[in-house]
């Protein structure tokens, strides 16, 4: 591993400074976004918000060092997650030692207790980050009840490093936590982390359980009562980790504690067994005990919750509540065993079945819904034009599951791997979160954009999901070019507000989503557009789109930092968009001249879905022809069987049946795959996924 992981220490820093360079960011600020992108997305944190303060050490007096924060302690359960990072710039790999984690943690944990300090405050800028963080630690200090630190470095940590045990500060549990380069390498490269080995030995004991399944298909399951003190102590221990990452996104976007369970909880413990519908689980592989009072499981591994992540995170808040008492809470679960050879297929269907019961849009198990995969192949296919001055195009490569864009370069030559770069340039590589952030401002939701990675995608999860059910032929090759151009508005926006006299440093995410969403909610204002296909044309912005952006993100910032509050958390709230989308501004002058009119947007969007519908009539056709007769003939009869078909699908599943003597219609193939998919809901297995 050591060759492969020196290649990625030179990979990730030039990924760094291909950033920073590329979004006129900071090095140290693309650091810490790449890297606590990893972070959020494998659950260790729900958003990373930048905040940065140092102070070297004196005579006499310790080093300062704080470089963000995983998000306000009053929305996650009291926890006050803080982030400090250690960025080598040598030419080779470095070790992380002992000796070198007990001064950066120290300096992390000199912060909070100088926040706790009005004389440390008083001393800094109050529209600082550093201050607005330490402003909120301290007015959130007596409701904290965990504080985590997290050291993010591109160094190795030595192997002769155990680990640094959980101590208290100021009577608070504080636990640490280490994301080397060989951890961000295993998670994004080799895409995975580390396993979750749950002894129960450690959290109360084996739980009883009862074998409802077994066979030779990599599936068995168990049905079990689990204490709720058990399940507490379990979530406490890994938390977000052990939501399934569709059902985290999904209650991204809802109460970490659900009222009605919160309500059983505290006034009728007795009876949560009864009125709660508990918790679907899955786990890689099991250890088991036989016990007097019969079989009952000792170890877990991978355990994943995939459906009652509100009730599990409810239970844990009851558990973390003054007065609160789980000695009378029991959840009943189904633990499904689920080999790792079909985890991949089986472990998203579950999530998706299990959740059925709830009104969850398709969209929240997102990495195959069709929406992705059909951006995923217009970025394959769709040639960028070459911007002015070049003669080479390229194409934006789409990232619909972690890690394409490094798979796809894998056991490629070096020159096939320049080749490949060249094509699709690490500038214009982007991921679904990347997606989300570009593309909801135009909705008038910086707030939500605010809010960190997660959280927003989730918005825009089930805003695409409603919207592909609607009309799915409307995201078609115009609405990748949209949404292309708006990807190259909001990293431009980027650049030119780091450019600005009046920037100041800090919340330049907050600051491009409003001048994007202000820029957008004015023009909407007007009845016009902005023109999108030229932005895709030119593949960069005019001068007078950029001279209107930055007169709305100047205003925007006015706005962000004008508040009693917290700054960050300020720009999450809905009201401070209110307050922006209400603000009067001038454009510059002559910039109606390149907008275009809603009549004009109409006309492209609708020959784009005509093209699109033309194209899904194609495949469709295309897709049933090249599955054979054969294989509808099997599907006819087992539908007929089961007695499932209406008349017309069966006379339509006829046809193709018939083939190559009868050819079924581009609009019978799309009913013949409606058809497959109701089909296989169920309970039909005929045919590969991919029909």
């Amino acid at each position: 591993m050591s060759t492969e992981l020196e290649e990625y220490y030179q990979e990730l820093f030039q990924d760094v400074l291909g950033t920073a360079d590329a979004r006129g960011l900071l090095l140290e600020d693309a650091f810490f976004e790449i890297f606590c992108d990893s972070l959020i997305a494998a659950g260790e944190l729900g958003t990373a918000d930048r905040a940065s303060y140092q102070r070297t050490g004196r005579t006499g007096r310790a080093g300062i060092r704080v470089d963000g924060y995983g998000g306000d302690p009053l929305t996650a359960d009291g926890t006050l997650s803080l982030i400090t990072m250690d960025l080598n710039q040598a030419e080779e790999l470095k070790a992380l030692t002992n000796s070198d984690l007990a001064p950066i943690f120290n300096r992390l944990t000199n912060f909070v207790q100088n926040a706790l300090d009005p004389d440390f405050r008083k001393n800094m800028e109050e529209s600082s980050p550093g201050f607005q963080l330490a402003d909120l630690i301290s007015e959130r200090w007596p409701t904290i009840a965990k504080v985590r630190m997290f050291l993010i470095s591109n160094r190795r940590l030595s192997a002769r490093v155990d680990g640094r045990p959980a101590d208290e500060l100021l009577g608070v549990p504080v636990t640490y936590s280490v994301w080397d380069l060989e951890r961000l390498f295993l998670y994004t490269v080799g895409h995975g982390q580390e396993d979750i080995e749950v002894d129960l030995s450690e959290f109360g004991g084996p739980i009883p359980v009862l074998p409802s399944s077994s066979n030779s298909s990599g599936y068995e399951a168990y049905l079990a009562v689990i204490p709720g003190t058990q399940l507490a102590s379990i979530y406490e221990r890994w938390g977000a980790r052990l939501l399934e990452q569709n059902v985290r996104v999904f209650l991204q976007a809802r109460s970490n504690v659900n009222k009605g369970i919160r309500n059983t909880l505290q006034n009728e413990p007795d009876m949560f067994l009864a009125y709660n519908n508990g918790i679907a689980a899955t786990a890689e592989s099991v250890e088991t005990t036989k016990t007097p009072r019969g079989l009952a499981v000792t170890k877990l591994k991978n355990l994943q919750i995939v459906n009652g992540g509100q009730t599990t995170a409810s239970v844990y808040a009851e558990s973390r509540r003054k007065g609160g008492d789980l000695s009378h809470v029991f959840v009943q679960m189904k633990l499904s065993i689920v080999a790792p050879s079909l985890a991949v297929e089986m472990v998203p269907k579950i999530s998706q079945f299990a959740n059925s019961q709830n009104t969850v849009n398709a969209a929240d198990f997102f990495a195959n819904h069709p929406f992705h995969v059909r951006m995923e192949g217009f970025s394959r296919r769709i040639l960028a034009p070459s911007p002015e001055g070049t003669f080479r195009q390229s194409k934006w490569f789409y990232e619909r599951a972690r890690g394409q864009y490094h798979d796809a370069m894998a056991y490629l030559t070096e020159a096939q791997k320049k080749k490949f770069q060249q094509d699709y340039p690490k500038s214009q590589l982007f991921s679904k979160t990347d997606l989300a952030k570009f593309l909801n401002p135009w909705r008038g939701e910086p707030h939500i954009v605010s809010r960190g990675a997660q959280k927003n995608f989730a918005e825009f999860a089930k805003a695409i999901g409603t919207d592909w059910e609607q009309s799915e032929a409307s995201f078609n090759e115009a609405y990748f070019r949209r949404a292309i151009a708006k990807a190259i508005i909001f990293r431009e926006t980027e650049k030119l507000v780091s450019e600005q006299s009046w920037y100041e440093g800090g919340y330049r995410a907050n600051i491009v989503a409003y001048a994007i969403a202000k820029l957008a909610s004015d023009v909407r204002e007007m009845k016009l557009s902005v023109d999108f296909e030229s932005v895709w044309r030119s593949q960069g912005i005019s001068s007078r789109l950029r001279k209107a952006l930055t007169i709305a993100a100047e205003a925007s910032n006015a706005v962000i930092i004008n508040t009693s509050g917290n700054i960050t958390e300020w720009a999450k709230q809905q009201a401070c968009w209110h307050r922006v989308e209400q603000l009067t501004i001038n454009g510059p002058e002559d910039w109606r001249s390149e907008l275009i009119t809603l009549a004009q947007l109409a006309e492209q969007s609708r020959d784009a879905r005509q093209d699109q519908k033309l194209l899904n009539g194609i495949a469709a056709q295309t897709a049933v022809v090249d599955a054979g007769a054969d294989l509808w003939r099997e599907v006819r009869e087992w539908g007929v069987t089961k007695e499932l078909l209406t008349p017309t699908e069966t006379s339509i599943l006829d046809v193709a049946a018939a083939m190559p003597n009868q050819i079924p219609t581009e609009r019978q193939c799309a009913r013949i795959l409606e058809t497959l998919t109701r089909l296989r809901e169920e309970g039909c297995q005929i045919g590969p996924e991919i029909l």
